[in-house]
């Protein structure tokens, strides 16, 4: 799943770009963390002024992006987005365990604040917007023909070997009064929608990626990654992709796990919406001196084990 998890990310960015529209890849690197050890760095910009709703197109820039930094150790990754909105920042931790959503504190036995939510998100039967949906992504009707695994009846969650699951620690934080809540559950709800859809498409495209490399994927990532930056219509950036990791002194980042954004110029993950009641409402006060935030965990099983390559049926 690491290779299926780079193939997706490269080609669900391309199919999502267009004219002034979606991911460029400014940095792809390899970065050496003194405690998760070797991985990835990349860094992006994400354009999407024409798929915010009018409430959000009304108070942001004509050209608006969010920058996306994210750390890949894999089984174990950390994603920061930052935005020039005030006070507007995502953080995203992601680990991958061969279980079906069961751990529950995989994130860490202490108590977590009252408004984090906890979703079970099944890639074959939950619905994604209509908008993307495709016929031969349909994971209720596709069946892989290099794998055989597949097609996933209703309950497949609990029967289906070898299984993993993904789980997403989401913190959302918007400290805006008037806002705050409206943007946090919004920004929640894209999310979701994007984590379903890039999940589902793994699994569908597996027959694609299955007999790659980790250098055949390296090398997909790199070609589709200046393929995309040509498309949105930027010049692409001098793009290294290697596996060979760097000094941590090489260049500058987070010893460990980042609080938060660093930069204040742009956030990523704001683009499709789901409507879910908020357990309360976000603080109304001006001053907000306890700065408000909205937490999230996904849980994501698929039909694979993190860690190997297809087992027999």
């Amino acid at each position: 799943y690491r290779i299926g998890q780079l193939y997706m990310i490269s080609k669900h960015s391309h199919e999502q770009s267009e004219r002034g529209e979606g991911v460029e890849v400014v940095q792809n690197e390899p970065y050496e963390d003194p405690e998760h050890g070797p991985g990835q760095f990349t860094e992006k910009r994400i354009y999407l002024n024409n798929k915010l709703p009018s409430w959000a197109r009304a108070v942001v820039p004509k050209i608006f992006y969010i920058t996306e930094k994210a750390w890949n150790y894999y089984p174990y990754t950390i994603t920061g987005n930052c935005s020039f909105l005030p006070k507007f920042s995502i953080h995203i931790e992601t680990k991958y365990e061969d279980n079906k959503g069961s751990n529950d504190n995989i994130f860490g036995s202490e108590p977590r604040d009252e408004e984090t939510e906890v979703m079970f998100v099944d890639i074959a039967y939950d619905e994604i917007p209509e908008r993307h949906y495709k016929e031969s992504e349909d994971l209720r009707y596709f069946k892989s023909k290099k794998t055989n695994r597949g097609l996933l009846q209703e309950g497949w969650i609990n029967s289906q070997d070898p299984i993993m699951c993904s789980y997403k620690l989401v913190t959302v934080k918007f400290e805006v009064w008037g806002l705050q809540s409206r943007v946090e559950q919004f920004v929640h709800k894209v999310i979701r929608d994007i984590l379903l859809l890039g999940h589902r498409q793994a699994f569908a495209w597996v027959d694609e990626w299955i007999d790659m490399t980790m250098e055949e994927v390296r090398e997909y990532e790199r070609a589709t990654q200046e393929a995309t930056n040509l498309k949105i219509g930027t010049f692409p950036p001098t793009i290294s992709i290697t596996e060979t990791p760097l000094p941590s002194s090489t260049r500058g980042g987070p010893s460990s796990a980042p609080s938060t954004p660093l930069s204040t110029e742009a956030p990523d993950f704001l683009s499709v919406p789901k409507e879910r009641p908020r357990k309360k409402s976000a603080p109304e006060t001006l001053t907000l001196p306890d700065p408000g935030r909205r937490d999230s965990i996904f849980k994501l099983p698929s039909f694979f084990s993190w860690n190997s390559g297809p087992q027999p049926e």
